[in-house]
């Protein structure tokens, strides 16, 4: 096995990053998470993710992870209500007949992203992930590479995989590439207790998902298992929006201020949102990697999920890219197929490359015709393709 002997540092203790680790345990590698997060409990964990059979479940279940997921997926979570901007309910998954279940091409499953986090982390053999170990940069030492990170501590690996996100501080060393906005805006946040701080909000979202549209915007909102919800707006904005607009998010008659004036139109049921909200919100210009893009792969560092190929959530694909990668790339590492490393990396990358510019397609045409003036009736007609 290509990487029996060898060292491998995953940078980034998120579900890509967490999948790959406990996959190349199960073979025997060693292998090293490295978190800037303080301890598994010291950072608030997003919202919900649902998993898909062909990606986010097939890497479960490689890692023998599937009956932990069934524990702790919500079930009912995935129903998904489609509303206007005053609230009236053009689609309700709630009424209808349809049921999937685990196997099912379209199954879409919903669990929060700390609880898949949990799962992940209990499978993984003691001391694997290193909190408290945000990489600052690396140096090339011969074949290997040097880690150093914030707190001062330094560490070495034959083989760097990149699972740090959006802002990866890996994937500048793999390719010059950088990703482009793709001219949308998101502002996120969340509500604790939405039972009684968003009491309106919390009886329409029946414990799933709300998908708002109207006047070329979106408002998104998902239940959590904690009783809370997140929630992000989006429409089409300057990427430099958040910068310039002067407004702080973590004030709180700045944020209605600034909510009132965007959705003017729209019903008061949804001023709930940042009446009730936990501040600061996150303004996140949405960002993707360039469709076509290939770099020639090397024999100690490679990257995943979104430090490989960033883009809009408007799909839903992230997490089930990023578990997909590390799918794929364990099998790669593992396999007795190849050579050496460089050719296991460069075939994970091809299968990479080809699925992000399909998927990654499929998103920016969603981020943009739902932030368009049809987007609301575009949306409806595609969850009723017969109607």
């Amino acid at each position: 096995m290509l990487v029996e002997s060898k060292q491998v540092a995953i940078i980034g203790g998120g579900p890509g990053g967490l999948t790959l680790a406990t996959l190349l345990q199960k073979k025997g590698v060693a292998v090293t998470v490295y978190e800037r997060d303080g301890d598994r409990t010291k950072r608030m964990q997003g919202g919900t993710l649902d998993l898909h059979t062909e990606s986010g479940l097939a890497a479960l279940a490689k890692a023998g992870l599937l009956d932990a997921f069934k524990a702790n997926y919500r079930p009912g979570a995935d129903k998904v209500r489609v509303v206007d901007k005053q609230t009236h309910i053009l689609d309700d998954d709630h009424t209808k007949n349809v049921t999937t279940t685990f196997g099912d091409d379209y199954h879409r499953p919903e669990i929060d992203r700390g609880a898949l986090r949990a799962i992940l982390l209990d499978s993984l053999q003691p001391n694997t992930v290193v909190w408290d170990s945000h990489v600052i940069s690396l140096e090339s030492v011969g074949n290997r590479w040097k880690l150093l990170f914030q707190n001062g501590t330094t560490s070495v690996a034959d083989l760097i995989i990149g699972a740090d996100g959006a802002n990866s501080k890996i994937r500048s060393f793999v390719t010059p590439i950088k990703p482009v906005y793709c001219g949308v805006t998101i502002v996120e946040g969340q509500v604790y207790d939405s039972a009684r701080n968003a009491p309106q909000i919390h009886a329409l979202l029946k414990g799933g998902k709300i998908m708002a549209l109207g006047d070329s915007k979106t408002i998104t909102i998902s239940a959590k298992g904690d009783g809370s919800l997140d929630f992000y707006t989006g429409w089409k904005a300057a990427a430099n929006w958040a910068k310039d607009s002067g407004i702080d998010f973590n004030d709180s008659q700045q944020v209605q201020a600034w909510f009132k004036s965007k959705y003017a139109d729209w019903d008061t049921l949804w001023l709930e949102l940042v009446e009730g909200a936990s501040l600061p919100l996150i303004a996140r210009p949405q960002y993707c990697m360039p469709l076509d893009q290939s770099w020639e792969a090397q024999s100690n560092i490679t990257v995943i999920g979104d430090a490989a190929h960033v883009m809009p959530p408007y799909a839903g694909e992230g997490v089930n890219m990023a578990m997909l990668d590390a799918l794929e790339l364990s099998e790669s590492l593992t396999s007795d197929q190849f050579v050496d490393i460089k050719l296991a990396n460069a075939h994970y990358e091809k299968q990479m490359f080809v699925r992000f510019a399909e998927i990654g397609q499929e998103t920016l045409d969603n981020t943009d015709w739902m932030h368009s003036p049809g987007g609301l009736e575009k949306l409806v007609n595609l969850f009723n393709p017969t109607e």
